[in-house]
């Protein structure tokens, strides 16, 4: 199974991450010495994404904009940087529109890279890898929370290894304009906030306290600013303890309103959507009995380009995560190496004829391997029960299209293609989603006997076909496996796929 698509990295190379936050987008670039990112610029601008997030799922355009030409600007830093040393990943406000596509498309041509958006947990994996990383060497549990413009994350774990992992919708942004959408700050909306945010953190609240932790810390822009004031109001520097949370939320009381709020060490750029943050940090304080957040210097950016290095290493989370799901679901292992085996030959003879990449080739192994995940559940529909398996797992490492490339290929590795899912995602991908698909077809029906590979004589690749050359004898031992084969022809077809079959 391959590790990563990226090419190895050396020490004196740059890397770069970039967050497209809700709250505001960072460029971080480094270096790598001794197999380590060491910063040596970062960029952030102020979008508030999450702001121009309408009630029907659509962006308001001025935020639009602003992103785009924000993106360009990133775009300017990173022009020198080929494309395997840049990860740029997108969040809660992205994970949120009704068609991200269309953004996404005007995204990447203005920052000249690939947008990946990921799921909660994603996001909240890569930020605890962010945190760890910077924290002093422990073996004790810590607790990580990460307050952003439209989730907070909240992790659980120990050393470099998240145990648990929440994404919820409540986010400095949102919560302000949810709880004080016209500015009023009042006891009574205050109350509001701290019940409804309360019940949301609630309900994971005991699975954690349960779990524990020996100290707890905060990470990204909202928490620093935060433990900034409370340490002009008598708390401890780069900490938030519960006396200098009450004077705040007194404060914001005593103002009545987000434009008259004065909270000393604040920087006006955060007047608009402090009160959400506070209260945010108030209704995580009483829901998990916590004493004492400390402000970590890593986040989200950092966790990026630690995991840029751990692929390139060859310690890619996202194979782990595939073995663990077939593990999980009893996938049959020497059935799915030995389908493997097949469609990486496959791969291997076609790949510069169909100009497949490696991220193609990845789909493939991945594929291949947990191809009968569904088997566990049906055998009749195995392939639409391992669809719904891997579109909806929380698979670590991966991002939301690899998942659904993944899910869309295993659904149409045998019976009638489902069109709809191989035509999802965008536009650049969808041939080689098609021809992955087809390789995938192929071994699986090599395989069928499952004790081992039917091979033909000879394999060969055309622009847009394969030919397969199989002796008379051939033919003559293996009927079912011939007659498997002049029916596949049908649905290569249909993915753009010319099967031959020459007698030899």
């Amino acid at each position: 199974m391959p590790n990563s698509r990226n090419a190895r990295i050396r020490d004196g190379d740059l890397l770069a991450s970039v967050d497209l936050g809700s709250n505001s987008f960072h460029l971080l670039v480094a270096r790598c010495e001794r197999g380590e990112p060491r910063p040596i610029d970062h960029l952030r601008e102020n979008i508030r994404l999450a702001a121009g997030l309408k009630a029907d799922g659509s962006l308001d355009p001025t935020r639009r904009n602003a992103a785009l030409q924000c993106l360009a600007r990133f775009g300017q830093r990173l022009a020198s940087l080929p494309s395997e040393r840049v990860r740029a990943v997108a969040t809660n406000t992205i994970r949120q529109l009704r068609t991200p596509l269309p953004f996404l498309r005007q995204a990447e041509r203005a920052l000249g890279h690939v947008i990946e958006v990921v799921s909660g947990h994603e996001e909240a994996r890569l930020i605890w890898q962010g945190v760890a990383h910077t924290l002093p060497r422990s073996r004790e549990r810590r607790l990580v929370v990460d307050i952003g413009g439209g989730s907070t994350e909240f992790i659980v774990g120990r050393g470099l290894e998240p145990e648990l992992t929440e994404s919820v919708q409540i986010g400095c942004v949102a919560s302000s304009l949810r709880f004080f959408p016209d500015g009023r700050i009042t006891p009574k909306r205050w109350q509001r906030a701290q019940e409804e945010m309360g019940m949301v953190i609630q309900q994971f609240a005991a699975e954690y306290r349960g779990k524990g932790w020996s100290e707890a810390w905060g990470a990204s822009g909202t928490v620093r600013a935060i433990a900034t004031i409370a340490g002009t109001m008598g708390g401890e520097a780069d900490a938030i303890t519960r006396a200098p949370l009450r004077r705040m939320r007194d404060a914001l009381l005593q103002a009545g309103s987000v434009g008259r709020i004065a909270l000393p060490g604040m920087s006006k750029e955060r007047r608009p959507i402090i009160a959400g943050g506070i209260a945010i940090v108030e209704a995580m304080f009483a829901a998990l009995d916590l004493e004492w957040l400390g402000v970590s210097d890593g986040a989200m950016r950092e966790g990026l380009l630690w995991d840029m290095l751990g692929r390139a290493a060859g310690h890619d989370p996202r194979t782990a995560s595939i073995r663990g799901l077939a593990q999980r679901y009893g996938v049959d292992q020497a059935q799915a190496l030995r389908v493997q085996s097949a469609a990486m030959r496959l791969f291997d003879i076609v790949a510069t004829e169909w100009q497949l990449d490696a991220r193609a080739r990845e789909w493939l192994a991945w594929a291949a391997y947990v191809h009968e995940l569904g088997l566990a559940i049906s055998h009749s529909q195995h392939h639409r029960h391992a669809w719904y398996i891997l579109r909806h797992s929380d698979l670590a490492g991966f991002n939301t299209l690899d998942q659904q490339v993944l899910a869309a290929i295993v659904c149409n590795h045998r019976r009638k293609l489902v069109p709809e899912l191989l035509a999802a995602p965008p536009d650049r991908l969808r041939e080689p989603v098609k021809r992955v698909t087809a390789l995938l077809r192929l071994a699986v029906l090599l395989c069928r006997t499952r004790d081992a590979t039917i091979w033909p004589r000879r394999v060969s690749a055309r622009p847009n076909g394969l030919v397969l050359n199989i002796p008379k004898s051939w033919q003559r031992r293996q009927p079912l496996t011939l007659a498997d084969l002049r029916n596949e022809r049908t649905a290569l077809r249909e993915l753009g796929v010319r099967l031959v079959l020459e007698s030899g």
